[in-house]
């Protein structure tokens, strides 16, 4: 009987709401490849539309809340980019200090700007975009104890989720496809392996430090060979790994340093990455009402050019402009240079404006230099692009 009315309050609960707000944004994006395919099928023009609602729910003096927020995009190019996704479908219950999050969520772990070591909870949507920052729900038991001490959060991730990857006819894609109907894993649960993570933070005066640990299914797969010599495919392995991560971030004055170092072992390899740098920022250069940040970050890999990452050995230089207008304009360029392949670079530029209360316009612009095989940047080296966003939010 008590498990019977337990259940009864659970289902009747939400309906007594005493909140219910629906927020989201709809966007309109065209992506132009002003340089030659590497592929024939591969298009010069990518337009898509993304849809993204929010839908809130809180009760019980907002001590109870529900968050639902399904994303889908609609590419007219690459089918492997249409794509839909629960970011977000989380029941929160705060209970003074502590916080219970059970459901589908994303959480960000990281303080640097040019790459995110330590962020490991989410799955990395690729297809979305180049630089990793688009992430894929993870389903997830989140618990969170705030002290004098710091915060303590502990995961529990009873599901894995794939990584997105560009189909044959999208720009930006491995020179050999990627089948995702051929994966395997380290894991005998494969999917349904459960991860473990805790993380504790904490503010000590003019420092904000971050420890953490995760145990589980790595989100970054090896790659296998597969397929036949003339249709030849890769295959995705996701291994077990254990990863601690280190994240410490001091301001002095208009300076703000940063460092996100991690010590990963899977069962392939045992390495050490860290990303070190800072941002200063002048305040009302030439006495204006615009300020200007400048960055500088090194990233580095132990693994050297084995590594599977980019930023195995690179500086990421960066100068962000706000202009502190009614509009939140800002513009951010940054350019990485690999110091161990000479002739590979890549630049980006990010600029966003408000056009009304309820438009805004967000342009994006690559550029890839590689002319060494060898080089992870290589794929890229004919897909520089220009991409328009004009986001409509209600």
């Amino acid at each position: 009987m008590a498990r019977f009315l337990t259940l009864i309050y659970f289902v009747l609960t939400p309906i007594c709401v005493s909140a219910i707000e629906v927020t989201g944004l709809m966007s309109f994006e065209e992506r132009y490849f002003y340089q030659n395919p590497t592929f024939p099928e591969q298009p010069s023009h990518q337009p898509s539309i993304v849809l993204e609602p929010e839908f809130y729910f809180s009760w019980q003096d907002e001590t109870h809340s529900l968050t639902f927020k399904p994303f889908y995009r609609l590419d007219f190019q690459d089918d492997n980019r249409s794509h839909g996704d629960i970011r977000e479908l989380m029941w929160l219950n705060v209970q003074g200090d502590l916080e219970w999050r059970v459901g589908i969520s994303k959480v960000f772990w990281g303080t640097t700007e040019s790459q995110h070591l330590v962020d490991v909870i989410n799955q990395t949507d690729i297809v979305e975009g180049i630089d990793g920052e688009d992430k894929l729900g993870q389903p997830m038991l989140h618990t969170t104890y705030t002290s004098d001490h710091g915060m303590f959060e502990m995961y529990l991730m009873p599901y894995f989720r794939k990584r997105t990857f560009v189909g044959r006819e999208g720009r930006l894609r491995f020179p050999i496809l990627i089948d995702e109907q051929l994966t395997k894993y380290e894991s005998a649960a494969e999917q349904h392996h459960l991860d473990f993570a805790f993380r504790w933070s904490h503010s000590i005066e003019d420092w904000e430090v971050g420890i953490s640990f995760f145990d589980g299914t790595q989100r970054e797969p090896f790659f296998m060979p597969a397929g036949t010599p003339t249709a030849p495919k890769l295959r995705p392995f996701y291994p077990q790994m254990r990863q601690y991560g280190l994240e410490l971030q001091y301001i002095y004055e208009a300076w703000l340093w940063k460092l996100e170092g991690i010590h990963r072992r899977n069962l392939r390899e045992t390495f050490t990455a860290t990303t070190i740098g800072f941002e200063y920022t002048h305040i009302g250069i030439m006495d204006s009402i615009y300020d200007l940040g400048w960055i500088a970050e090194h990233q580095w890999d132990e693994r050297g050019k084995s590594a599977s990452s980019v930023g195995q050995n690179d500086l990421f230089l960066g100068l962000r402009l706000s202009l502190n207008d009614a509009d939140s304009s800002e513009v951010l360029f940054g350019m990485s240079q690999d110091l161990n392949f000479s002739d590979s670079r890549s630049a980006k530029l990010e600029a966003t404006t408000r056009l009304t209360e309820h438009m805004k316009l967000e342009i994006e612009a690559w550029i890839f230099q590689a002319k060494t095989q060898d080089d992870l940047l290589y794929f890229a080296r004919n897909d520089d692009f220009l991409q328009l966003n004009l986001h409509y939010y209600f």
